[in-house]
């Protein structure tokens, strides 16, 4: 094996839970957002392929990262991602720390408690979202806001794929010491139905998912460009309605994924309400702005 390439599983941006550069964002900033998901898909990719020992991932990681800062050019997706930074005046930092992410995934499989799941999340997720911001030039001010949302992506994802992210590659993302206060221990994530313990332990962390969420709540007014704030918002209320339906569902046993016609419906019910929500903002925001003149 010589390149991420022979890694690939396949994944496009079509088939992820959330909207990745949707028909939504701006023509002229899908192509810098697509080569940041492709680069980050061929080192998930590896850090995910079963039959790659860790030492070759970790080379192969470290050779993205190289052609990233043009040490090399043996990595196509990280030439096209060096040269679309580079025509924006972009850093590589947000890659890089996805990359930093990926080498977690292979040396780290076990999170300690809630805190240390989102310090994995400001690397695995959080830039994701910030790379997006910079694209479409948006203020360093919303970074909280998105950094609440992006966490809760990232946890709703772990919630829904607990299972087979134990059983397939032995990672367990489900904070130890929820396990601990449930007397669960990891094994009980390889079953094929959920305990009451486990149940209501995964339903606690959907319910603190809920909290990141409200605090990501200003985000979709707070960006400037409209078609961001729509898609942001469509995002928010597909993570809604899954972390609702992982408080009350079992991810080992039940369907925790929306349907493609529930996705389509739940999207454009987040994105009515972000013009809603918009259009209310810049009312109130005019009714003050006339009283101070």
């Amino acid at each position: 094996m010589t390149t991420s390439a022979d890694a690939r599983s396949g994944k496009t941006h079509r088939d992820e839970n959330f909207p990745v550069a949707s028909r939504l964002i701006r023509p002229r900033h899908r192509g810098a957002i697509l080569a940041f998901y492709a680069f980050v898909r061929a080192a998930d990719d590896v850090a995910d392929h079963p039959s790659i020992a860790d030492a070759e991932k970790l080379m192969l990681i470290d050779r993205l990262e190289d052609t990233l800062l043009g040490r090399s050019d043996v990595e196509p997706d990280g030439v096209r991602l060096r040269e679309a930074l580079a025509a924006r005046g972009l850093s590589p930092r947000h890659a890089q720390d996805l990359l930093t992410a990926f080498r977690l995934d292979i040396t780290k499989r076990r999170y300690r408690d809630w805190d240390d799941l989102i310090g994995y999340c400001s690397y695995s997720a959080m830039p994701v979202g910030r790379f997006v911001l910079d694209v479409h030039g948006e203020s360093r001010a919303t970074w909280p806001a998105n950094d609440a949302l992006c966490a809760a992506l990232q946890i709703i994802n772990h919630l829904q794929d607990c299972g087979a992210d134990y059983r397939g590659l032995d990672r367990v993302y489900i904070p130890l010491d929820v396990l601990a206060r449930e007397h669960e221990t990891v094994e009980a994530l390889g079953r094929d139905e959920a305990s009451p313990a486990l149940q209501r332990g995964l339903a606690q962390l959907a319910t603190r998912t809920m909290a990141l969420l409200d605090r990501a709540e200003p985000l979709a007014i707070e960006v400037r460009d409209l078609r961001l704030g729509l898609e942001i918002a469509a995002i928010a209320r597909l993570a809604r309605t899954l972390a609702r339906a992982l408080q009350r569902r079992d991810p080992l046993s039940q369907r925790v994924h929306l349907t493609r016609g529930g996705f389509a419906g739940v999207s454009l019910l987040g994105i009515l309400h972000g013009l809603g929500r918009r259009a209310l903002h810049a009312r109130a925001s005019g009714a003050g702005a006339a009283q101070d003149a």
